[in-house]
């Protein structure tokens, strides 16, 4: 019996000295012993607070992006004349091209040139940059604009090649009803050159040319002797003269 009132004794001056301790006086031997009762040992931040580790946030997004898919497809299938003004705001915004030099040259001009994981090649060619845009080839017009009202045919030597008259992003690489090989490429200004009629292309899709690039050879011309190409300027979605903008010698 005494040995029990013993021990009780000895229990509660362990108790009143742990209680007196001061604050932060703690040892790691201590901290160590709350992990297995669930009280954290560190008040850091911890991954499992963040956002993308959360399966709620994350099953969310999903929810949501099910949700307004399945509301455009019923405003689609839905015949109500209400529903006019909707559809016509989602077609327009679809049909909208990304301008992807536009943002290419807002992310340089804010945080300069992104990180190159891979060399680039030396070119110790220089273009003349007081020109917006460059001759893509020594050429003389054979077919001018007013034929189709969207581009000319420029004849050149036999072999040549064709350049970028200005630096941009490649959108449009392959065949082209009525051009064939076709190369598009889309500039910071939010205009666009198209090269058809060529015999190889040279580009890939979404690729950065500069300007004065190859992007593509030209096609040979009916008796072989020459060769010609396709070029046309987009600007706001309607095609304009090249002679207005780039000059032919």
């Amino acid at each position: 019996m005494d040995d029990r009132r013993k021990d009780i004794r000895n229990r509660i001056a362990k108790r009143r000295k742990f209680n007196d301790k001061p604050a932060g006086s703690s040892s790691w031997t201590e901290i160590n012993n709350e992990e297995p009762y669930g009280i954290d040992s560190y008040n850091g931040y911890s991954e499992k607070d963040h956002p993308l580790f959360k399966k709620e946030y994350f099953f969310f997004k999903i929810l949501a992006s099910v949700c307004l898919f399945l509301i455009v497809a019923v405003m689609f299938k839905h015949p109500s004349v209400r529903l006019d003004p909707a559809r016509s705001f989602v077609m327009e915004n679809m049909n909208k091209e990304f301008q992807f030099a536009s943002i290419s040259n807002w992310y340089e001009s804010a945080f300069g040139k992104p990180i190159a994981f891979l060399p680039n090649e030396a070119n110790t060619e220089t273009v003349d940059s007081n020109e917006e845009y460059a001759m893509p080839a020594s050429a003389k017009i054979t077919q001018n604009f007013e034929t189709n009202g969207e581009g000319i045919i420029l004849e050149t030597s036999k072999g040549s090649k064709v350049e970028a008259v200005n630096e941009g992003v490649v959108i449009f690489a392959g065949e082209k009803e009525g051009i064939g090989k076709t190369v598009v490429i889309q500039h910071a200004n939010k205009t666009e050159s198209w090269y058809g009629q060529l015999k190889d292309i040279d580009v890939k899709l979404y690729e950065f040319v500069k300007k004065g690039n190859e992007v593509g050879q030209v096609t040979l011309s009916e008796d072989g002797s020459k060769g010609r190409f396709y070029l046309a300027i987009k600007e706001n979605d309607a095609f304009v003269d090249p002679k207005k903008v780039i000059s032919f010698e």
